[in-house]
């Protein structure tokens, strides 16, 4: 039984676009798989530009922003030229409630197919279908005209195997449930003055909290500003959550925890044309750690890991190039995108992924058709193909929404 499920993870593993060594030590890897069409053909940099049914899972801040009802979906095959049988499926919908913000819900389902269970003289007992779910709810609030945040709270479950028929494999179970939570952020129009001055602004800001109660004069804080109003910053902390367990408390696995961030960039905004420059990163935060201290210690655990040829260890930090070479930055997913749109009804869009310790790199591209019926339905097709690592050259994807 627990055979099975080592297998079906590491089948999982080679499916997802992030780096092996951090996903080897994390469960539920179908959370890092993400929905949209449109951000997989620009290489998965979409976090500081989604502004569709699909900022709930991208990030909950930049849903705030949201004035329309939009409904989204995408499906694939996944790894379709290898296995026929696993398939990915996400829906998601948002709505505005004046005075209140955004309220969004979405759902991730994803099969593995159709597994044989078998008694420990290989004799096939029965047929399962192996798979794993995501029901998930998200709030998003505009702070200000420039500024949103935003919470989702999502259920896991896990099936991936039945209980074992026999005395050895009573209780061990292939079923898990947890739960994570997603912390978004969405700033427009990024300010770099600030972002320059905010140490001393917020050593300023301690002091005068303490001025506040003691008496004293406060300080004014630097307005020096250097703004870009065609920037925007996206920020999303994913899948922060207990452990999920499968087999038993003492082998439970961590969730993917993921740290995304990017920027966005206008280059052009008019009637005819419109041309965009994304920019993301991401960090799979996963060790045996508890959840609280993994937020610090997955950033720098991976130090020191590496030999040499001879077997001797490397110093990741005598040189610039042993650094930037050490696992834990290679671990650095990099991914870059850009959008071509054309009178809001065609987009043509390509991008990269630079997935160094996974070993997943390379181009990704895709087009979307837009169309506006009734004056107030529009409709949004888009479809993709994005690097699908060693087993494939290709994952395609198809999404739909519709905003009204």
């Amino acid at each position: 039984m627990k055979s099975r499920i080592i297998a079906l993870t590491l089948i999982i593993a080679f499916m997802v676009p992030f780096t092996a060594n951090a996903i080897s030590n994390a469960a539920v890897i179908f959370l890092l798989i993400e929905p949209s069409s449109r951000a997989s053909a620009m290489g998965q940099a979409y976090v500081a530009q989604v502004d569709d049914g699909f900022a709930g899972y991208w990030n909950p801040g930049a849903m705030a922003f949201n004035r329309k009802s939009q409904l989204a979906s995408m499906y694939s095959n996944w790894l379709g030229e290898v296995f026929n049988d696993i398939y990915y499926f996400h829906i998601a919908g948002n709505k505005y409630v004046e005075d209140l913000g955004n309220v969004g819900i979405n759902a991730t389902y994803m099969t593995y197919g159709k597994q044989d269970q078998t008694s420990e003289d290989g004799e096939v007992i029965s047929t399962f279908e192996s798979y794993d779910l995501a029901v998930a709810i998200t709030y998003g609030y505009q702070l200000s005209h420039k500024t949103g945040t935003g919470l989702t709270f999502k259920f896991i479950f896990s099936d991936l195997a039945p209980e074992g028929p026999s005395e050895t494999e009573q209780g061990v179970k292939g079923q898990g449930m947890s739960y994570a939570f997603d912390l978004g952020l969405k700033h427009k129009g990024v300010d770099f003055g600030q972002i320059l001055v905010s140490p001393y602004n917020g050593a300023l800001s301690l002091y005068n909290g303490v001025a506040s109660i003691t008496g004293l004069k406060k300080a004014g804080l630097s307005k020096y500003s250097i703004p870009v109003e065609k920037l925007d910053f996206g920020f999303n902390f994913q899948n922060i959550g207990p452990n999920i367990t499968y087999i038993n408390e003492s082998q439970a696995d961590p969730l993917p925890m993921n740290w995304r961030m990017g920027f966005s960039y206008k280059v052009l905004e008019s009637e005819l044309n419109k041309f965009t420059v994304n920019l993301d990163m991401n960090k799979v935060l996963a060790n045996d750690d508890p959840v609280f201290k993994r937020m610090f210690t997955a950033w720098t655990d991976d130090f020191g890991k590496r030999t040499d040829d001879a077997g001797n260890k490397i110093d990741d930090f005598a040189s610039f190039n042993n650094f930037i070479n050490s696992i834990e930055i290679r671990e650095i997913i990099w991914n870059m995108g850009v959008e071509y749109v054309y009178l809001n009804l065609l987009s043509l869009r390509t991008g990269y992924i630079a997935d160094r310790e996974g070993e997943i790199t390379g181009f990704s591209f895709g087009a979307g058709f837009h169309y506006t019926f009734s004056k107030e339905y529009l409709v949004n097709i888009d479809y993709a193909f994005q690097p699908g690592g060693d087993l494939q050259d290709y994952n395609q994807t198809l999404s739909i929404k519709v905003e009204f």
